[in-house]
C-alpha cells in the first residue's frame, strides 16, 4: 500500500469571494463580483457570523437546516488558518491577516506566545495590559463606523474583543433568544447594519464532534435564524457566514516526531496549523526532518514559500511576519499535532485550522424578510 496522495490545497480567495470582503460589501454598498450574493441593495442589513458552520458541514446535513437552505447563496473561503481569531478579525476589519496582523489562535509576541481569544501568555498570563490589543490589531473595524454588535455578554471586556471589536456597540446576550431579540430591537430602532455572532456550533463540534450532538446544534442553529427572520421588520436583509469549517479528529492527536522538535526553540499555533520555530541557522534542517516525519499525512511548508503563496494575503507587515513560525505543519488527515502548553478544559475531537476544503469554505447566504 503506498504512501497517501495530498489533496489540493484550499488557498483563501482574497478578493474574489473570502469572508474579509463583506463588511467593506456592507458598508461601502458598492459590489463584490466574487460573492455568490449581492450585498449592496437597500434597506437594513444584519450580518449573523455562525461560528464553525462550515460549507461542508452544512451541504451534507441540509435537510437539518431548511431555513438556511431557503437562502441564497453558495460558498466562498476563510482565511489563513481557518481559525475564528484570525477570521474574525478579518470580517470585521475587512484585512487580510498580513494587513491585521492576528495571524492564529496562538501566535509569538515579544518572545512569549499569546492565545489570541484568551488574550493570556504562556509566561505573563493576562496580557490585556502588557500586550495592548490596540498596539497588536491597530485597525479599526467596520470602517471605522461604530457599529452595533450583537454577542454573548462576556466577551464584552475581553482582549479580543477590544482587538477585532474596538469602537463597536455591543448588546451583551446570556441566551439565544435574547441575540434575536436585541438584533431586532436595533434594526427597528433605525440601525442600518448590525453584526450578530452565535458560537454554539463552534463550541458543540469541538466538544462532541460531528454527529448526533453536532447535528442537533446544526438544527438549533437555522433555528435561531429562523426566529431571527420572523423577529425583523419587513426588507432586512439577513447574510449568514461563518469563520472557519470542521474536521473530526476524535482518534489523531500526533506527537511531532523528535528529530524535528530537536531543531526547534518552540512551538505556537495550533494543532491543525502548528509552526515550528527553528533554532536559529537550522531552519533548512527542521523542513527536511519535519517534511520527511510528516510529509505523508501533512503539509510540511517553510514560512517563505506561505508568504511567497499569499496565504496571508498580497502582503504581510514585518510585524505580522515576526509572529509566525519558520515550519508549518498542516494535516489533510483528520489528526492534530500536539503542543503540551495548547491545552484547554476539555480534549477537543473537532478542530480547525489547516487548508483543507471542510475547514476553508464556509457559507454565504442571504435572504430579505
Amino acid at each position: 500500500m503506498g504512501e497517501a496522495t495530498a489533496p489540493e490545497r484550499v488557498l483563501p480567495s482574497y478578493g474574489d469571494g473570502c469572508v474579509n470582503e463583506l463588511v467593506p460589501a456592507l458598508l461601502g454598498g458598492g459590489p463584490s463580483p466574487g460573492l455568490p450574493v449581492d450585498l449592496s441593495g437597500p434597506g437594513a442589513k444584519v450580518l449573523l457570523v455562525l461560528d464553525g458552520l462550515g460549507w461542508d458541514q452544512l451541504v451534507d446535513r441540509w435537510t437539518l437546516a431548511p431555513t438556511l437552505r431557503s437562502f441564497d447563496g453558495g460558498p466562498i473561503t476563510t482565511v489563513a488558518p481557518s481559525t475564528t481569531a484570525t477570521a474574525l478579525t478579518s470580517i470585521t476589519t475587512g484585512l487580510t491577516p498580513g494587513e491585521h496582523g492576528i495571524v492564529g489562535y496562538r501566535m509569538v509576541v515579544d518572545d512569549d506566545v499569546m492565545n489570541c481569544l484568551r488574550w493570556w501568555t504562556d509566561g505573563r498570563g493576562d496580557a490585556r495590559q502588557t500586550t495592548p490589543p490596540d498596539l497588536i490589531q491597530p485597525y479599526p473595524p467596520f470602517l471605522g463606523q461604530g457599529v452595533p454588535m450583537v454577542s454573548k455578554a462576556e466577551f464584552r471586556t475581553s482582549g479580543f474583543s477590544k482587538a477585532h471589536l474596538r469602537g463597536a456597540r455591543l448588546s451583551g446576550y446570556r441566551t439565544p433568544a435574547v441575540l434575536v431579540h436585541e438584533t431586532a430591537r436595533l434594526v427597528r430602532e433605525g440601525e442600518s447594519f448590525v453584526y450578530a455572532y452565535y458560537d454554539g456550533v463552534d463550541k458543540v463540534a469541538h466538544e462532541y464532534g460531528l454527529e448526533s450532538t453536532y447535528e442537533a446544534e446544526m438544527a438549533f442553529a437555522d433555528r435561531i435564524v429562523a426566529d431571527l427572520m420572523a423577529a425583523l421588520p419587513p426588507g432586512t436583509q439577513v447574510i449568514v457566514t461563518a469563520d472557519h469549517g470542521q474536521v473530526d479528529c476524535a482518534d489523531g492527536l500526533v506527537t511531532i516526531d523528535s528529530a524535528a522538535l530537536d531543531l526547534t526553540d518552540g512551538l505556537s499555533g495550533e494543532g491543525r496549523f502548528r509552526w515550528l520555530h527553528a533554532v536559529t541557522g537550522a531552519e533548512a534542517d527542521l523542513l527536511d526532518a519535519a517534511t520527511e516525519a510528516h510529509g505523508h499525512h501533512a503539509w510540511v511548508v517553510s514560512i517563505d514559500e506561505i508568504v511567497d503563496e499569499g496565504w496571508f494575503g498580497s502582503s504581510i507587515s514585518a510585524e505580522a511576519r515576526r509572529r509566525l513560525g519558520d515550519v508549518a505543519l498542516l494535516p489533510w488527515e483528520p489528526i492534530a499535532f500536539d503542543d503540551p502548553a495548547d491545552s484547554g478544559p476539555f480534549e477537543l475531537v473537532s478542530r480547525h485550522g489547516s487548508l483543507t476544503s471542510a475547514e476553508m469554505v464556509v457559507p454565504l447566504l442571504s435572504a430579505t424578510t
